[in-house]
C-alpha cells in the first residue's frame, strides 16, 4: 500500500543531495522494509483463527485484531505526517522501526498475562509505526534512482510485500497453531518466538537505515494549495476515498476469515495449520496479479481494468454465498488475485487532475486504510448472526461499490477541472 499524510495542507518532496555511487544498498533497505510490512500485516490473520480459540471468541471480537491494527492507520496518519515533517524523513524510518519493534516486544508480557486487550493495545502500537513507516518510506523509493524508472521500482516493493504475505501465514502456522489439547499457557506462549525474532529484525533494520546514506528530502507547505481550495472538492477524490476503504476492508475481511470459514464442517473441517495454506494461496494470488498487472496496466486502461475484476471478483463473492464446499472455497480464495490490481488502479483514479491537491489528496486516501479496521470486525458480527457463507454479503457490496467507482464514480465534474491550478514542479 502506498503511503501519505492526511494533513490539510499539501506536501512537496524536495531531493536536495544526491549521492554519489550505487544506490543499492539503500534500494535493498526500503525493499526489505516492504517485505516487512507486508510479513507483519498478514501475521494477524494467523492471530485472528489463534485469539479465537485461545480466548474463546466471538467472530466480531476475535477481528478486534485487524481493528486495532488498521485504525492505528487512521488515528496516527496525520500525526505521522507532522512527525517526519520535524525529525525528517530518514529519521522518521528508525523511529517508526523502533515503535514497530516496541509493539512486537509487548507481545511477551501479553502472552505471560494471556491478556488479550494487551494484545490488541501492542497491535494497536505496531499499526502506529507501521503508519509512521508508510508515510516516511514511499518518497524514498522515487528518490533512489531515475525518476522515469520510479514506477518499476514501486512495482518491485508491491511484489515482495505480497511475496511476504505469502509466506507469513506458512511461517506463523508453523509457530502458533502447536498440537491439540495444549493448555491456555501453551497457547499463549506459543506467539512469543515469531513476534519476539520480529522485534529484533525491528531493532537492527532501525540500526541499519541509521548508519545506511540516504537521500535527504524536505517536506515543504505548498501555501498556494491551501489558498485555493481542498482536494475534497474534487469528485473523483471523494468517491475515491470511499473505494479506498472499501477496497482494504474487503482485502482484508477476506484474508482474515478464511482460516475458521474453512475449518466449518460444511467446508471440509479442515484444520487452522491446513487451512493456512489456502491463506497463503489468497495473498499469493496477490503476487501473480501483481506481476500480471504490471505488465496489462501498461496496455489497459485503469477504468476498464478495474471494473473487469471487480466483475470477476462480485462472480466469486456469489459463488462463496451460494456455493458449497470446494466452489465456495476456491472462489474466496481467487479474490486475492482479482484484488491485486484494484489499489494501483484506485489511487491514480482518484488523484487524477488534482494538480497541486494531490499531496493532501494522497493523504486523505491513506486514512482510508481504516477501512481494514471497521469492515472485517462487522463481518464477524454478520458471521456470528448469519453464519460465515451470508456475512461474505458485505464483501459483495464493497466489490459492488468499487464496480461503480470504476464505472462512473472516478469521473470528475467540469467545475473541478476548471479551477484546477497548475502543478508545481520541483
Amino acid at each position: 500500500m502506498a503511503g501519505g499524510t492526511s494533513s490539510s495542507t499539501s506536501t512537496t518532496l524536495a531531493n536536495t543531495e544526491a549521492p554519489q555511487g550505487s544506490y543499492a544498498v539503500p534500494l535493498t533497505l526500503m525493499v526489505s522494509l516492504f517485505f516487512g510490512i507486508g510479513f507483519i500485516t498478514t501475521m494477524n490473520d494467523v492471530l485472528v483463527a489463534h485469539f479465537k480459540d485461545l480466548f474463546h471468541l466471538t467472530n466480531f471480537l476475535a477481528l478486534l485484531v485487524q481493528s486495532a491494527f488498521f485504525g492505528a492507520y487512521f488515528v496516527m496518519s496525520a500525526p505521522a505526517g507532522r512527525v517526519v515533517s520535524r525529525i525528517g524523513y530518514q529519521s522518521g524510518i528508525v523511529v517508526s522501526l523502533a515503535t514497530i519493534a516496541f509493539g512486537l516486544l509487548l507481545f511477551l508480557p501479553a502472552s505471560r498475562l494471556i491478556l488479550y486487550p494487551l494484545f490488541l493495545f501492542a497491535l494497536f502500537v505496531i499499526g502506529s509505526g507501521l503508519a509512521l513507516l508508510q508515510v516516511a518510506i514511499n518518497p524514498y523509493v522515487g528518490a533512489l534512482g531515475p525518476p522515469e524508472t520510479a514506477a518499476s521500482r514501486l512495482n518491485l516493493c508491491g511484489f515482495l510485500n505480497s511475496l511476504a504475505g505469502t509466506l507469513a501465514p506458512k511461517v506463523g502456522a508453523m509457530f502458533i497453531f502447536i498440537a491439540a489439547g495444549a493448555t491456555a499457557a501453551q497457547l499463549a506462549h506459543s506467539v512469543q518466538a515469531p513476534y519476539m525474532v520480529l522485534a529484533a529484525a525491528a531493532f537492527l533494520m532501525a540500526i541499519l537505515t541509521r548508519f545506511v546514506h540516504l537521500p535527504v528530502l524536505i517536506a515543504t507547505e505548498d501555501k498556494a494549495a491551501v489558498k485555493t481550495g481542498s482536494a475534497w472538492d474534487f469528485r473523483n477524490l471523494r468517491f475515491g476515498a470511499v473505494g479506498i476503504f472499501t477496497y482494504v476492508g474487503a482485502e482484508v475481511a477476506l484474508g482474515s476469515i478464511i482460516i475458521n470459514f474453512l475449518g466449518q464442517p460444511s467446508m471440509g473441517g479442515l484444520s487452522h495449520a491446513e487451512a493456512t495454506h489456502y491463506v497463503s494461496l489468497y495473498w499469493g494470488g496477490a503476487m501473480v496479479g501483481r506481476l500480471i498487472g504490471f505488465f496489462a496496466l501498461q496496455r489497459v486502461r485503469a477504468p476498464r481494468a478495474l471494473a473487469f475484476v471487480c466483475v470477476l471478483a462480485i462472480l466469486c463473492m456469489a459463488a462463496a454465498i451460494f456455493g458449497h464446499g470446494p466452489v465456495a472455497m476456491w472462489a474466496v480464495v481467487s479474490c486475492g488475485l482479482f484484488n491485486s490490481v484494484m489499489w494501483p488502479c484506485i489511487f491514480p483514479m482518484s488523484l487524477e487532475g488534482l494538480g497541486r491537491h494531490t499531496s493532501q489528496g494522497s493523504g486523505i486516501l491513506v486514512t482510508m486504510i481504516v477501512g481494514g479496521a471497521l469492515i472485517p470486525p462487522l463481518q464477524g458480527v454478520l458471521a456470528d448472526a448469519f453464519g460465515y457463507q451470508r456475512s461474505f454479503a458485505i464483501v459483495l457490496l464493497c466489490y459492488v461499490y468499487l464496480l461503480y467507482f470504476a464505472l462512473d464514480g472516478h469521473k470528475q465534474t467540469v467545475a473541478s477541472i476548471a479551477t484546477l491550478p497548475p502543478p508545481e514542479v520541483v
